[in-house]
């Protein structure tokens, strides 16, 4: 199944039009997966034990505390190489750090970054040792998530703001979690009923996901993007579309703004303009650009 033609003939039944992100802006879920799935099996798969202090620093700055929150797992890995092998500490110790040539190569040609089509190219490809384990990295990450992360509810405010969306607007997931596990986490919450379409990695990227659900079949200033990240609001600016954060830390509180006032103006039409740009200064102050060390 062609699963961006899939989106792409999604029919809009509503006057607006909603994206929302799930890792850590519906659900708590960026801290267990990040510090307790994906670090444990970065730092196992790519040999970096004798860093692992600074590997596991790095990591979560990389995707909890930084701008590049919330990217692609396959992005993430190789921004996190480039900032580990940069720190003293690990020059110090002698320690080499993949330069993972071959998976960058990868990110720049590859639209859809997910197991899918890296399964594809390995088996095109099965001399590729690298990317051969990129991909049993990023098996074993999916593994790990299985095992650990359930029973996580929704942050507070985030079901009745769902309930007075869909009375005006057609919502869809939009993030760059594996697809499996975002329909597990909406389903154990009995929340996929809110969605029309469930979004992950496998249909391309952010920006094309609000690009090929929504984009041209309601007008753009009827379009809201709602995310934690700051590639979620790129996704939105890019599409010329709003964007509400969700600001990390601060979640219950902006799920409140949201419930009580931000949704509200969306559907009045006094959102763009300047109480979004207050709201998005508020939202760039919690993550910055580069490391402290």
């Amino acid at each position: 199944m062609d699963l961006v033609q899939e989106l792409k003939d999604l029919k809009v039944t509503k006057e607006f039009f909603i994206g929302i992100d799930s890792d850590g802006c519906v659900f708590d879920t960026m801290e267990i997966k990040q510090k307790e799935c994906f670090c444990p099996n970065v730092i196992q798969h790519w040999n970096l034990q004798a860093v692992s202090k600074y590997a596991r620093e790095t990591w979560e700055f990389v995707n909890l505390y930084s701008t590049t929150r919330g990217c692609n797992r396959f992005l993430a890995l190789t921004r996190f190489v480039d900032l580990l092998s940069a720190r003293k500490e690990v020059k110090d110790r002698g320690v080499h750090v993949p330069e993972l040539a071959e998976v960058r190569a990868w990110t720049q040609k590859e639209s859809k970054l997910g197991n899918p089509a890296l399964e594809k190219f390995c088996a095109e490809n099965p001399k590729n040792e690298e990317m051969a384990r990129a991909l049993k990295w990023s098996v074993a990450v999916n593994a790990s998530i299985a095992d650990m992360v359930f029973g996580i509810p929704p942050f507070p405010l985030v079901k009745e703001s769902l309930e007075k969306m869909v009375k005006k607007a057609d919502c869809i997931v939009v993030s760059q979690t594996p697809g499996e596990a975002l329909t597990r986490e909406w389903a154990e919450n009995e929340m996929q009923g809110f969605v029309r379409m469930i979004c992950g990695q496998e249909y391309g990227k952010k920006s094309e996901h609000l690009q090929y659900g929504g984009k041209g079949k309601v007008p753009d200033h009827k379009i809201l993007m709602i995310g934690d990240a700051p590639g979620d609001r790129k996704a939105a600016d890019s599409n010329g579309v709003l964007f509400f954060p969700i600001n990390p830390g601060h979640e219950e509180a902006s799920w409140e703004h949201f419930y009580m006032e931000g949704l509200d103006r969306f559907f009045t039409g006094t959102f763009a303009g300047e109480y979004q740009e207050t709201i998005l200064k508020e939202f760039e102050r919690y993550l910055p650009e580069n490391p402290s060390w």
